[in-house]
C-alpha cells in the first residue's frame, strides 16, 4: 500500500482519505483549517450523513491522521473547492494546493486533481505550478479524476460508482488507476487526456441542470392547463426512451448550479445551458409568485419555509433554494409596499421563518418547526426531507393562521391536507 496526502478535508476530501484509509493506505489529511483539524483530532467528525461519521471516525483510529503541514508522499490528492466567481470558476484553493504540493513533491510522485474545474486546468494550471519544485511533468506523474458522490450515499457511492481518469501519459494513468483500484469496485475509465475528464465531469452535472429546467418548465407550462405536472412527467417517463427529472424549486449544492457555467470559462458558445441555468434560478420567483396569489398580498404575511438544505435529508445548505427563496420573497414584498410609507425599521415587509431538522448553521436564523409555523399565512415546503412527509395535516393546520400550503417537491397527500381545511399548491 501506498502513503497518500489528501489536500482538503471538506466534503469530498474527508471521505476520500476515509476511504483510502480503509483500503489500507497510509493517509495524511491535511487542512488550513485549525478549527476543524482540532475537532478532527478529538473524533469529533463534522458530517450529517448515517453511517458516514462512524466510516470517518474508524479511518481516525486506524491509518488516517490530519495535519496542518501537508507531508511528502507517494500519492497527492487536491480535493478543495472551486467556488463561481463572477460566472467564472475561483481557481485560487486549487492554485494554492498545487503550490503547496510543489512543495513537497518527489520524483516519481503521482498528483491527483479531484476538485471540479473548467477544461485544461490540469495541464495549463496545476502542471505549471507542480513544475516550481524544479521537477518536470512525467519526472512526476499528473492526472484528474473526478468524484462523482451524492450526499446522503457518499461510502457506498465512493465505492460503487464508475470513476474517469486521465492522465498526462500512460505512466500517469497507471499510477493513477493503482490507487483508485483499491477502493473503487466500479469501471475505472481510462484516457491521456485529463481535459477530457473534466469536460466530462461537467457535462454530467450539465445534463442534470438542462433536465430540471426542462421539468421546471413543464410545470409552469402545465399550471396553464391545469394539468399535474408530476404526473404528466411520470406518464411521459414510461415511454423507452424518456426521462424527465422533476420539478422544484430550484438547484442547489455545489454541483449542478455551478459547473454548468465552468463550460463557457475558455468558450462563447454557451445558449441552452445558460437558459436552463436562467430557469432554474427563476424558480423562486413563480414560487413567490404562487405564495402571493394564495395569501394576497406578501407584504405583512408570515411565511415558512421548510427546508434549507438543498436536498431531503442532508444538512448541505450550499446553493439552497429554500434561501434564496427567502430572500425572494423579501424582496418582492418590500417592493410591494406602498411608496412613501416608513414604519421606521430596517425589517423586510414579509416575516420568513426558516426551519430544517438537519441544518444547524445558525447563519441562517433557524427555528424550530413549531415556532415557524405557529401564526403563519403560508407554508412552503422547500426540501424533501423525510420528516415534511410525515407531517400531520391536521395538526399543522391548527398552528397556522392562513391555509396556503406550497408544495414544490411533491412530498404531500394533496386530498388529506385539502381535507385538514388546507389549499394546497403544487409545482
Amino acid at each position: 500500500m501506498s502513503s497518500v496526502c489528501v489536500h482538503g478535508l471538506g466534503y469530498i476530501g474527508l471521505p476520500t482519505a476515509a476511504m483510502l484509509a480503509d483500503a489500507g493506505h497510509d493517509v495524511t489529511g491535511y487542512d488550513v483549517n485549525a478549527e476543524l483539524l482540532d475537532r478532527l483530532a478529538a473524533g469529533d467528525v463534522p458530517v450529517d450523513e448515517p453511517g458516514l461519521d462512524t466510516f470517518i471516525e474508524r479511518a481516525l483510529d486506524g491509518s488516517l491522521s490530519v495535519s496542518s503541514e501537508a507531508v511528502a508522499a507517494d500519492y497527492h490528492l487536491i480535493c478543495v473547492p472551486t467556488p463561481l466567481d463572477g460566472g467564472r470558476a475561483d481557481l485560487s484553493y486549487v492554485e494554492a494546493a498545487a503550490e503547496t504540493v510543489a512543495g513537497v513533491l518527489r520524483e516519481d510522485d503521482t498528483v491527483v486533481l479531484e476538485s471540479t474545474v473548467p477544461p485544461g486546468t490540469t495541464t495549463e494550471v496545476v502542471g505549471p505550478i507542480l513544475e516550481d519544485s524544479g521537477l518536470a511533468v512525467g519526472a512526476f506523474s499528473l492526472a484528474y479524476s473526478p468524484e462523482t458522490m451524492l450526499p446522503g450515499n457518499v461510502v457506498a457511492e465512493l465505492r460503487g460508482n464508475d470513476r474517469a481518469v486521465g492522465g498526462v501519459d500512460e505512466r500517469a494513468v497507471e499510477r493513477t488507476t493503482e490507487l483508485y483500484g483499491s477502493f473503487v469496485e466500479g469501471e475505472l475509465r481510462t484516457t491521456t487526456d485529463p481535459t477530457l475528464c473534466e469536460f466530462v465531469k461537467l457535462i454530467q452535472n450539465t445534463y442534470r441542470d438542462v433536465n430540471i429546467a426542462l421539468a421546471n418548465e413543464v410545470a409552469m407550462v402545465a399550471a396553464d392547463y391545469g394539468l399535474d405536472s408530476r404526473e404528466a412527467i411520470a406518464l411521459a417517463n414510461h415511454h423507452p426512451r424518456v426521462d424527465l427529472h422533476q420539478p422544484g424549486p430550484g438547484v442547489g449544492g455545489h454541483c449542478i448550479p455551478i459547473d454548468p457555467l465552468f463550460l463557457g470559462q475558455h468558450s462563447e458558445r454557451l445558449d441552452l445551458i445558460e437558459r436552463a441555468r436562467a430557469i432554474n434560478d427563476g424558480m423562486a420567483d413563480y414560487v413567490t409568485d404562487l405564495v402571493a396569489a394564495g395569501v394576497g398580498s406578501l407584504a405583512g404575511s408570515t411565511v415558512a419555509v421548510l427546508g434549507v438544505a438543498y436536498k431531503g435529508n442532508v444538512a448541505d445548505a450550499r446553493e439552497s433554494p429554500g434561501l434564496r427563496l427567502a430572500e425572494v420573497l423579501q424582496t418582492r414584498a418590500r417592493a410591494a409596499t406602498a411608496p412613501g410609507v416608513d414604519d421606521g425599521t430596517d425589517e423586510p415587509s414579509v416575516d420568513v421563518r426558516l426551519t430544517d431538522p438537519h441544518v444547524t448553521d445558525q447563519r441562517f436564523a433557524l427555528s424550530p418547526l413549531d415556532d415557524a409555523l405557529a401564526g403563519a399565512d403560508a407554508v412552503v415546503i422547500a426540501t424533501d426531507h423525510d420528516e415534511y412527509a410525515a407531517l400531520d395535516p391536521t395538526d399543522v393546520a391548527s398552528r397556522l393562521a392562513g391555509d396556503v400550503v406550497v408544495d414544490t417537491k411533491g412530498l404531500l397527500d394533496a386530498a388529506e391536507w385539502e381535507a385538514a381545511g388546507l389549499r394546497v399548491v403544487e409545482l
